[in-house]
C-alpha cells in the first residue's frame, strides 16, 4: 500500500525522500519493525483479551514434568502472528505481485483451518478439534491452487544466461535492473534448486520425460502432487514441533531468516549472477513478507518463551508451516527443505517411525514396542530428564547450524 502511494507521489510531485520506498531493503526493515511492534505491543492486549474470555489450553496428561502448569494458558495466539505478518505486508509490499498474492492466500487459508480447529477445541469443548481428514483436504486444496498457479501462470518465469553487467551509477534501482536484464532470456520452467550438484538445478520434467519427449507437457501431473506433499508435510511438521514453549516460534524465525536470504539473492539480478543461480524475477519482493514473518515470530517469542504466557495453537502453527512450504516452492528452494527445516523433519519422522515400529512389533510379537520414549522427538528428551528450556535452546542451535548449511549450498556444489 505504502509502496504504491509513495511511488505515485515520487513520480507526480518528485517529493524528496519518498523514493526510498523503491528499495526492498528499506521496506523489509520497515516491515520487520512494524511486525515487532504489532506482536509485542498489540499482542499483549490480545493475550489479555484471550485470558479474559478464558480461551485457555486444555493439556492432555502425558506424564511430562511441568505440563500441569500450562493448564489454562491462553491459546489461539496465532491470531497475533497472523496480524503481525499480514498488516506490515499489506503496508509495505507490492500488492500486485503474484508471489505476494499467493503467500497471502496461503497464510489466510491455513490460518482459517487452524482457527476452526482451535475454535472447536476451545469453545465446543471437543479435544479432537477439526477432523484430521478435513485438515488434510484443506491442505490439498491449497496445494492444488499453488501448484496450478506455479505451473500455468504466465507471470511466473525464470531468467537465465546472466552475463556480467557493469555497475550502473544511478540512484534508480529500476534502471540498474533493466540494464542487467538486456542479456537475459525469460521463459517458463519447471526447474528448481538442488544442493551439492554442479549446475545447482533440477528439472521436474526429467521425472516424466523418459516415457516420451512429448510427455514433458504432462509434467504438471508430477509437479502438483509434489507441491501438495510439501505443503502437508511442512505444515504438519510445524504443528508437531509446537509442543514446547518457544520451540516452533524460534525454529520458524530461523527458517524465516534463511528463506529471506534465499529470496533476496534469487530475486536480485546481481547476486544471482555472482552466485550463478537462477534469477527469478519479482521474488525479491517476498523479502518484505518474510521480514514481517521473522518479526512476528520474534515478537511472539517474547510471550511464548518459557514459561509461555500464550500458545499459538493450530491457528499459528499450521499457518507458519504453510508459509514456509509455499515460500520455498515459490523461490524454487523446496528441495532444500529437508536441510533448513531439519527440525520439522526430525519431529515428523520420529512420529512416523514410532507409530510404524509400534504397529509392526505388536503384529509380530503381540506387544507394541517403542524406539523413542515418546514422540514427537522433543517429548523423548523430556522423558529422558532434560529441562524444557534446555531442549528448546539446543534444538534452536541445531536449527541455526542447518540454516548456515543451507545458505552455504549456494556455492558448495
Amino acid at each position: 500500500m505504502f509502496y504504491h502511494l509513495f511511488t505515485w507521489l515520487h513520480k507526480a510531485f518528485d517529493i524528496p525522500g519518498v523514493g526510498v520506498f523503491q528499495y526492498i531493503s528499506f521496506r523489509a526493515a520497515a516491515a520487520l519493525l512494524t511486525s515487532l511492534f504489532i506482536s509485542m505491543i498489540i499482542g499483549k492486549r490480545i493475550i489479555d483479551f484471550l485470558r479474559k474470555k478464558q480461551v485457555g489450553e486444555t493439556v492432555r496428561d502425558l506424564g511430562l514434568e511441568g505440563q500441569n502448569l500450562k493448564q489454562g494458558t491462553p491459546t489461539m495466539g496465532g491470531l497475533i502472528l497472523l496480524a503481525a505478518i499480514l498488516i506490515p505486508s499489506l503496508l509495505f509490499a507490492k500488492l500486485n505481485n503474484i508471489y505476494i498474492i499467493m503467500v497471502f492466500m496461503a497464510t489466510i487459508w491455513l490460518g482459517l483451518i487452524g482457527f476452526l480447529d482451535d475454535y472447536i477445541k476451545v469453545f465446543k469443548k471437543d479435544k479432537k478439534g477439526l477432523p484430521g481428514k478435513l485438515k488434510v483436504l484443506g491442505q490439498i486444496g491449497l496445494g492444488l491452487i499453488v501448484g496450478f498457479t506455479m505451473y500455468f501462470s504466465d507471470n511466473i518465469v525464470i531468467r537465465e544466461r546472466v552475463k556480467q553487467t557493469a555497475y550502473v551509477p544511478t540512484k534508480d534501482v529500476l534502471a540498474m535492473e533493466s540494464s542487467a536484464d538486456r542479456s537475459m532470456t525469460t521463459f517458463k520452467s519447471t526447474k528448481t534448486t538442488i544442493p551439492f550438484v554442479k549446475n545447482n538445478e533440477f528439472d521436474y520434467s526429467w521425472l516424466i520425460s523418459w516415457i516420451s519427449p512429448k510427455a514433458k507437457k504432462w509434467t504438471w501431473l508430477v509437479f502438483i502432487p509434489i507441491v501438495i506433499f510439501i505443503i502437508i508435510s511442512v505444515s504438519n511438521g510445524a504443528n508437531l514441533t509446537d509442543g514446547l514453549d518457544g520451540l516452533a516460534t524460534g525454529t520458524s524465525a530461523i527458517i524465516g531468516v534463511t528463506l529471506g536470504v534465499l529470496a533476496y539473492v534469487s530475486g536480485n539480478i546481481f547476486f544471482a549472477n555472482y552466485l550463478n543461480i537462477m534469477y527469478i524475477p519479482n521474488t525479491g519482493e517476498l523479502t518484505i513478507y518474510i521480514s514481517a514473518f521473522v518479526g512476528a515470530c520474534i515478537g511472539f517469542l517474547w510471550y511464548n518463551s518459557y514459561p509461555a504466557q500464550v500458545f499459538m495453537g493450530d491457528t499459528g502453527s499450521l499457518a507458519l508451516g504453510g508459509i514456509i512450504a509455499v515460500f520455498a516452492i515459490m523461490i524454487r528452494k523446496e528441495i532444500l527443505i529437508p536441510i533448513f527445516c531439519g527440525i520439522f523433519l526430525a519431529e515428523n519422522l520420529s512420529v512416523v517411525i514410532q507409530v510404524t515400529w509400534f504397529k509392526y512389533t505388536k503384529h509380530k510379537y503381540g506387544v507394541g514396542r517403542r524406539i523413542f520414549k515418546m514422540s514427537p522427538l522433543h517429548h523423548h528428551f523430556q522423558k529422558a530428564g532434560y529441562h524444557e528450556s534446555k531442549i528448546v535452546m539446543r534444538f534452536l542451535i541445531v536449527g541455526i547450524m542447518l540454516a548456515v548449511l543451507t545458505i552455504v549450498t549456494l556455492k558448495l556444489r
